[in-house]
This record gives structure tokens, sequence and C-alpha cells, in this order.
């Protein structure tokens, strides 16, 4: 069976992998994520999904390489990892007592054969008081979360109600990884 890659440094996706039982090595990506604002945001996390792939799979190009993209969205507007400690508790200040959508793409390049494809989730926040922000931002836990938090640790208290998969708002839609890789001929 060929290689099968990750190309992504996320702990959170290569967990996820290791649930779903690949056998896989991880390979960091460094793709250019700059990319133009006029994209929707399906749009986004599938280029942005496949330019990482692309990345590693131009060095490996026998192998199956995943890629993958996550993003928030609050009101069309687009939250990323926060740049500082003010800048994780200004997204959560939005992000609290509403409803925004986890967007995570996932790309399978394989050779000539590439899949591009995402999902998303929506998410309801409790109402968070400045010192819960201050807390969960002192645990560290935001600081490399698209939209500064992570619902699989200790923030999980804080999600009043979630429409979709839980493993897409973690960072790689696996009901969706798993059928792609089906369909491109990694899995029989």
């Amino acid at each position: 069976m060929k290689q099968l890659i990750l190309a992504s440094g996320s702990p959170r996706r290569a967990e996820l992998m290791r649930l779903m039982q690949l056998d896989f090595t991880v390979i960091k990506s460094g793709a250019d994520e700059n990319i133009s604002a006029a994209l929707s945001p399906a749009e986004l996390v599938k280029e942005l999904s496949y330019r990482k792939a692309e990345f590693v799979a131009k060095e490996y190009r026998d192998a199956y390489v995943v890629g993958s993209d996550t993003i928030v969205v609050l009101d069309d507007m687009i939250l990323g990892k926060p740049k500082d400690r003010d800048d994780a508790y200004r997204m959560l200040r939005m992000l609290s007592g509403r409803t925004h959508t986890v967007y995570t793409g996932a790309a399978v390049l394989c050779g000539d054969k590439k899949l591009v494809s995402y999902d998303s989730t929506e998410v309801t926040f409790a109402e968070l008081s400045d010192r819960e922000i201050y807390d969960y931002i002192d645990t560290g836990d935001p600081m490399d979360k698209a939209g500064s938090y992570g619902l699989q640790g200790i923030f999980c208290v804080h999600i009043n109600r979630m429409c979709g998969s839980f493993f897409t708002v973690m960072g790689l839609p696996v009901h969706l990884l798993y059928n792609m890789l089906k369909s491109i001929g990694y899995l029989t």
C-alpha cells in the first residue's frame, strides 16, 4: 500500500487520523496561506486544504497526501488563530452567547488524482463572563486554534449546542475524509 501523509503539524488532526486507525506519517506543510478575501468560507477552506496537501505532494508524488484547514465564521467575519491574548479575548467575547459556523476543508492528493471537499458545523456558546474568558486564556489552549477555542478540552463546558460534526469543529471531518480515501482508492 502507498504511503499516507498528513500535511499538517496539528496534533488534533493527527489524533483524529489515529482514531481512524490509519497508518500515516506527519509532514508539516509550508504552503502559502495568504489568500483572497473574496472567496466564500467553503471555498477558502477547500483552497487552503488543497494548497497544504499540494505543497507536500510535490515531493511525495506516489503517496496519498491529506491537507486540511479550519476557520470560524461569525457574521461573515473569519476568525482565525489569535495573534495574542488580547486577540483571543476579542474573539471569545464576540462568540459569547452566539451561534457561529466552523468550516473545515479536506484535500486528498495522489499523483494526478485529487479530491477536495469541506464540511461545516454550527456551534452555540453559552454567555461567557470576563473571568471565564481570562481563565480559559490562561490555560494557553486558545492560542493555536481558529476562533480561539477547542471544544475537546476544558472549554466544552461553554458549548450549549452544536449542529453538525464534532470532528469538523475539532479540525478534521473524519466522516468526509474516510469517504474521500475510499473514493480515491486508498481504502477499499
